[in-house]
Formats: structure tokens, C-alpha cells, sequence
């Protein structure tokens, strides 16, 4: 299970969905990642949609994302890899 998960302006929580497949979830990022470009010109509605919660829907003014990142669930011990970037030297 990949978690998809979007820092907004202004708010201190983040925003996530989870989806099976990685080509599913970097198509996604990719998708974001072209909008949050475009979203100077136009204000670009995103929709996403969770695989895991399937009722989980979230509609994001392009313009309000302020990064976005990709991480993997692990099943190990029941945790997640830690999102964003370490320092740790394994």
C-alpha cells in the first residue's frame, strides 16, 4: 500500500490518500505535480480518491498544495516508512 500524502497552505495537517499499486499513485503525484505548475495561470480543482478508505474523497484547490510526496506502508511491526527524507545511515 503506497500513501500519497499533500502539505496545504495555511494548514497544519496534511492531507493523504492510500492506493495498491505505485504506478496508480505516481501517476497521481506526476498529475499534482502539473497542476501545482499550472496553478499560477488557473485554478485547477484536484479529486482524489483512497483505496483503502473507499469513501475517502478529497478536493484540493491546486493552488493550495505546497508539496506532495510519496511513501510506502509497511506491514513490519504494523508502522509506516517515515515520510519525508532521513538523515539515518543504514
Amino acid at each position: 500500500m503506497y500513501s500519497l500524502e499533500l502539505s496545504l497552505r495555511y494548514s497544519p495537517f496534511p492531507l493523504s490518500i492510500q492506493k495498491k499499486e505505485f504506478e496508480d499513485v505516481k501517476r497521481i503525484y506526476d498529475e499534482i505535480k502539473n497542476s501545482m505548475n499550472q496553478a499560477l495561470e488557473t485554478s485547477n480543482l484536484i479529486e482524489l480518491r483512497c483505496d483503502k478508505v473507499r469513501d475517502k474523497l478529497i478536493a484540493v484547490r491546486a493552488q493550495e498544495i505546497i508539496s506532495v510526496q510519496i511513501y510506502e506502508k509497511s506491514s513490519v511491526a504494523g508502522g509506516a516508512k517515515r515520510p519525508g527524507f532521513s538523515l539515518n545511515m543504514d
